[in-house]
């Protein structure tokens, strides 16, 4: 069955799969965005509710949905966002330094 809980789960292990096979920087950090947005489709879909509300203070509401997994994944979404300025301005650095961005040449 496909869902964003299973989606979510997959771009996470592509992306762990990306991270750990490949030598350029560039794309390690692109595999960890694509992490980052795994985990955030895993828990916006673990928080949906089938047939909910949102969570407004109107009279007759009576099933609502949870607004703490998205609050969080809107705080882990400036997260990744920070992260990953501050790992592309590291490779900036580093390819000034060796001139290179093949962590394999780097020694």
């Amino acid at each position: 069955m496909i869902n964003g809980l299973n989606i979510g789960i997959i771009l996470f292990l592509i992306s762990l799969y990306g991270i750990i096979t490949n030598k350029n920087v560039i794309k390690i950090i692109m595999s960890m965005g694509i992490m980052g947005n795994g985990v955030v489709l895993f828990f916006i879909s673990l928080g949906y509710v089938v047939d909910a509300e949102a969570p407004i203070m109107i009279s007759g509401v009576e099933n609502i949905v949870d607004p703490l997994p998205q609050t969080l994944m809107l705080t882990m979404i400036v997260i990744n966002l920070c992260l990953t300025a501050l790992a592309l301005t590291i490779v900036v650095w580093l390819y000034n330094e060796f001139g290179t961005l093949d962590l394999g040449e780097m020694k």
